[in-house]
């Protein structure tokens, strides 16, 4: 597969501070790859050097094979970062049809309103929009030129739920047809559904990689549930090998454990009383605070 963005042991400093310390990282073509971390963790500074606004104190930035800052690469890229500015007398439409107008062969403005949802606002004044309907408009100049990679920082802060529905459905769209998608987001639901691949960042380092159910399976564990019988008590399943522990809702309960396939084999072996078995990782956000705290105390 081709290579989209290749950090090599990339580095920014701010007054000596490290925004980003020794970062390295391969995307291929057609990922959706979804940048997670806290506030300041430089999520933001890492795509503003993937894009060229900023330049790496130290290590080596590529882009499509090239440098970020080259206009043939620039061309082939979009981006939609958190602060989305319109242009004073121009209406929706006309916004769009100017930015179109920078490409060789940008998307049609029909099909630009219809991905960001803006048909019936074609001929409002873009100053009048709302905030959410501005982030949506965004994402139309961000893809206008049809990009290969498009990179979007916080994408649906203020869209409602319908607006961020389309908005999932056009990136699963645009996957599809192989453009490299690399979002931020705080709505961790958001990389769940749509993310390929997750990264998470913590003070400038990637403390983990892996696709959805890698790192929800890495960072909490698995979890066994079932319908327990009346013989089956917390004494008796804590006594087991492998249960880190355990959590009732009536007679349903859930085991937490490192090692599910050896656990299972223990409760199938010790005869316990169960039915409707389950085995599942814990969601993504148990997974993102687990990762962040440990990754605090290390």
């Amino acid at each position: 597969m081709k290579t989209a963005i290749l950090l090599e042991n990339v580095t920014k400093a701010y007054k000596g501070k490290r925004a980003v310390d020794g970062l390295s990282l391969s995307v291929e073509a057609g990922t959706v790859l979804a940048l997670l971390g806290p506030n300041g963790a430089g999520k933001t500074t890492t795509i503003s050097m993937i894009l060229g606004l900023q330049q790496p104190t130290s290590g080596t930035v590529k882009l499509l094979g090239g440098d970020p800052r080259d206009p043939r690469i620039k061309s082939r890229i979009g981006a939609m970062l958190q602060d989305v500015s319109v242009i004073d007398n121009l209406k929706v439409g006309e916004t769009i049809d100017l930015f179109r107008s920078y490409y060789a062969h940008p998307l049609p403005l029909e099909q630009l309103l219809l991905i960001s949802g803006l048909e019936s606002a074609k001929d409002k004044m873009a100053t009048s929009l709302s905030g959410g309907q501005q982030r949506r408009l965004g994402f139309a100049l961000a893809a206008a030129s049809d990009p290969e990679i498009l990179f979007l920082d916080e994408p649906t802060v203020g869209m409602d739920v319908t607006s961020r529905q389309l908005f999932w459905d056009t990136i699963r769209a645009m996957a599809a047809r192989g453009k490299t998608v690399v979002l931020t987001t705080h709505y961790l639901e958001e990389a769940d559904s749509l993310a390929d691949r997750i990264l998470v960042i913590n003070q400038g380092k990637i403390i983990a990689d892996g696709t959805p159910s890698e790192i929800k399976a890495n960072a909490t564990g698995r979890v066994i549930s079932f319908t327990a019988g009346a013989s089956v008590t917390t004494e008796s399943l804590l006594s087991l090998p492998g249960v880190a522990d355990l959590e009732w809702n009536g007679r349903r309960v859930k085991l937490y454990s490192g090692d599910t396939d050896r656990l299972i084999r223990v409760l199938i072996e010790s005869r316990v009383d169960m039915r409707d078995i389950e085995i599942q990782s814990g969601g993504l956000e148990d997974a993102f605070q687990s990762l962040v705290q440990n990754a605090a105390v290390s």
